[in-house]
């Protein structure tokens, strides 16, 4: 964890004041983070699916990413009832969905 009063934390938070962009870039710039959004707005949106598509993605790594997209409020990570083991699906929310369009745009 960063000190708060470090340079780069105290540079980070004056380039998020100065444009939003900042903010957005940093959401997504995790390793995999933009295709992991990209696949599940495409439907992949269990654990094993996300595998399926991404093959070179370890599962601590995917883990930790679909943890870190769940805290920024980008996706959220929903039970399946009436499953054994419990299933568990990842559901882009309204944030999520914005990004999808700028993601394809930087990609085109």
């Amino acid at each position: 964890m960063r000190k708060e009063n470090s340079s780069n934390t105290i540079n980070e938070q004056f380039l998020f004041q100065v444009c939003e962009l900042n903010s957005a870039i940093s959401l997504i710039s995790g390793r995999w983070k933009s295709q992991i959004l990209y696949s599940i707005s495409q439907g992949n949106n269990r654990f094993h699916l996300l595998k399926k598509e991404l093959p070179n993605i370890s599962d601590q790594v995917l883990g930790r990413q679909l943890k870190e997209l769940e805290t920024d409020t980008i996706i959220i990570k929903k039970k399946i009832p009436n499953t054994v083991p419990v299933g568990i699906e990842y559901i882009l929310t309204v944030k999520g969905w914005n990004l999808i369009p700028i993601l394809e745009n930087l990609c085109n």
